[in-house]
C-alpha cells in the first residue's frame, strides 16, 4: 500500500507486535479460565447460600433442614402462580432455598396466565375445577399431594396511608409462613400416615376446636402443622382408641371417675403417649390424674408457684432456665411465659425396680420463688414446673404403641390462644409433641419469619420536591455540564 505521493506506508504492526498481542490475549483467556475453575473449585468445597430476599434471608430452620435431608423419595413441586403477584420472588427464593438442601426435590413453575395450556394440565391433574383455584403452591410425592394456598402464605395487618383528601389504608407484609407451610407439606405427602392426638374433655378440659383466649385452637394448628390429627374424646364408655398416638389431657377442673382414670393407666402401661397439663383453676382440688401420675414418679402441688424476680405482671412466671432435656434442649437462651404455675416434681421412689420409669424435672422458676402461701417460709428455692417421663419396652411384654412417655406441665394456659405466641410458647408445643412422639428429627422450631420492610414516607409537597429533583434538576445538571464542557472544549 502506498501513499498519494507515491511513498509505501509502514505497517502499523510488526509480525512480532501482533505474535505478542495474540500471545497476550491467549495468555488472558487461560488466566481467565484458570479464576473459573479455581472459583468452582472452591464453591464447592466451601460453598455458602447467601439470604437476600426480604422475606427468606433467614437461612432455612434446622428442623427443616433435618427433614430435607431425611427424605428418600423423589418429591415435585408445582408453583401454579401468577409471576407478577407480590410474593412471587420471595416463594421462588424459598424454594430455590429447599432444592439445595434436598437434590430428590423439583420445582416447576406454571404461570396460568402466560401458559394455559400447562395450567390446564395442572387443573387437571390435582382436580383444580374452581376459578377460584390460582396461586397456589403444590407438592407431590408419588402421587400424595398436598396444596398449600398462596393466600396463607403471609400474614399482613392494615395501617394507614398519608393523604390529605381521604381516609385509606393498606395491607401490609408482617409475617411470611412460606418455610412452615412448606415444609409441613412435605410432611404430609412424605408420611404414609397422619399420627392422632387425642383430647380429652368432659372434665372442664381446654378443648382444642376452641377459639376463645383460653381454648386450644392454636395448638391444634401447631399440631396439625406437624402432620398430627386432633380429635376430642371421651373416656365415659371406651378405652382410649386404638389409633391414639398422644393423649392430652389440658387443665381438667372436674374430678376424673376412677374408671376413666383406670383406662389412661391402661393406656400408659401399654406404652402410650400423654401430656397432661394442669392449671390454677384446680389448685387445690384433685382431679385424680395427681395419683395416677404419682406411679410414674411425678408429684404435683396443690400450690401455686410465685417468683418475684421473674414475672411481668406478678400472675405470670419467666422460665429461663432448663435442664438438656431433648424437650427443652432447643429453648436454651429463649423463654417460656407460664401463668400461675403449680409445682411439678420428681419423687424419691425407694425400691425402684430395674425397669423404673426415668424421671427428669426439665424447666425451673428463678431462685427466690416460693409456694403461695409460704412467702415467710425459708428457704426460697428454684421449683420445678415442668417434668417428663420416659420408660421403655417392658421385657418379655410386646406393646404396639411401644415406650411409655409422658410430659407433665405445672399450666395449662400458657398453651392457651391467648398466651401460645408469648415467648418461645409455640416452638415448645412443638418440641413436646415431637419428642412425646418419638420424632427427634422435628425437636427443632419452625414458626413465621418476620417481614423487614424499607420504606420512606413522604408528605405531597415533599413528593413534588423530589419530583422536580429526579424529572428536572438531575437531568438539568448533567445538560448544564455538557453545554459547559463543549464551550471549553470550542475555544
Amino acid at each position: 500500500m502506498t501513499m498519494p505521493n507515491g511513498k509505501p506506508v509502514k505497517s502499523s504492526f510488526s509480525p512480532g507486535r501482533k505474535w505478542g498481542l495474540g500471545l497476550n490475549m491467549v495468555l488472558g483467556i487461560l488466566a481467565a479460565l484458570a479464576l473459573l475453575v479455581m472459583a468452582n473449585y472452591l464453591g464447592g468445597r466451601h460453598f455458602r447460600r447467601l439470604h437476600l430476599s426480604t422475606r427468606t434471608r433467614v437461612e432455612l430452620s434446622t428442623r427443616t433442614l433435618s427433614l430435607l435431608r431425611s427424605l428418600t423419595n423423589q418429591i415435585q413441586v408445582t408453583l401454579y402462580y401468577d409471576k407478577d403477584e407480590p410474593l412471587y420472588s420471595d416463594i421462588t427464593d424459598l424454594l430455590k432455598e429447599y432444592r439445595a438442601a434436598a437434590p430428590n426435590l423439583s420445582v416447576a413453575t406454571v404461570d396460568y396466565y402466560r401458559d394455559p395450556g400447562a395450567a390446564e394440565q395442572v387443573k387437571l391433574k390435582y382436580n383444580l375445577g374452581a376459578a377460584t383455584n390460582k396461586n397456589l403452591v403444590i407438592f407431590d410425592c408419588g402421587g400424595n399431594s398436598r396444596v398449600v394456598d398462596g393466600n396463607l402464605l403471609a400474614q399482613f395487618s392494615l395501617e394507614p396511608v398519608p393523604n390529605q383528601t381521604e381516609r385509606e389504608f393498606r395491607r401490609r407484609p408482617v409475617a411470611f409462613n412460606g418455610e412452615m407451610r412448606f415444609s409441613s407439606a412435605i410432611l404430609a405427602v412424605t408420611s404414609p400416615k397422619a399420627l392422632k392426638a387425642c383430647f380429652l374433655q368432659g372434665h372442664g378440659e381446654q378443648s382444642p376446636g376452641d377459639t376463645a383466649d383460653e381454648g386450644l385452637a392454636k395448638f391444634a394448628a401447631v399440631l396439625q402443622q406437624n402432620h398430627i390429627q386432633c380429635e376430642s374424646i371421651s373416656l365415659l364408655t371406651n378405652a382410649v382408641p386404638a389409633d391414639c398416638n398422644l393423649l392430652v389431657i389440658a387443665g381438667p377442673r372436674d374430678a376424673i371417675p376412677p374408671l376413666e382414670l383406670e383406662r389412661v393407666e391402661k393406656y400408659l402401661d401399654e406404652g402410650g403417649h400423654l401430656f397432661v397439663l394442669f392449671s390454677a383453676y384446680s389448685a387445690g382440688h384433685p382431679c385424680g390424674l395427681e395419683k395416677t401420675l404419682t406411679r410414674w414418679g411425678v408429684g404435683v402441688s396443690p400450690q401455686i408457684v410465685k417468683d418475684p424476680d421473674y414475672t411481668t405482671v406478678g400472675t405470670d412466671v419467666i422460665v429461663g432456665t432448663f435442664s438438656k432435656h431433648p424437650v427443652v434442649n432447643p429453648l436454651l437462651g429463649s423463654r417460656l411465659q407460664l401463668i400461675l404455675p403449680r409445682a411439678i416434681r420428681k419423687l424419691d421412689l425407694s425400691a425402684q425396680a430395674a425397669d423404673a420409669p426415668s424421671v427428669e424435672e426439665i424447666a425451673f422458676s428463678g431462685p427466690r420463688s416460693f409456694l403461695e402461701g409460704a412467702e415467710t417460709s425459708p428457704p426460697r428455692q428454684a421449683l420445678a414446673l415442668l417434668a417428663a417421663v420416659d420408660k421403655g419396652t417392658v421385657k418379655g411384654v410386646v406393646s404396639e404403641r411401644g415406650a411409655t412417655r409422658i410430659l407433665v406441665a405445672g399450666d395449662a394456659l400458657f398453651l392457651g390462644n391467648r398466651q401460645i405466641e408469648s415467648g418461645a410458647n409455640r416452638d415448645f408445643a412443638g418440641y413436646a409433641a415431637n419428642w412425646l412422639l418419638d420424632r427427634p428429627a422435628l425437636l427443632q422450631g419452625l414458626g413465621p419469619r418476620p417481614v423487614m420492610e424499607y420504606r420512606l414516607t413522604l408528605t405531597r409537597p415533599q413528593m413534588q420536591a423530589v419530583q422536580w429533583l429526579l424529572l428536572g434538576a438531575l437531568p438539568g445538571g448533567i445538560l448544564l455540564s455538557g453545554v459547559l464542557i463543549w464551550f471549553r472544549r470550542s475555544k
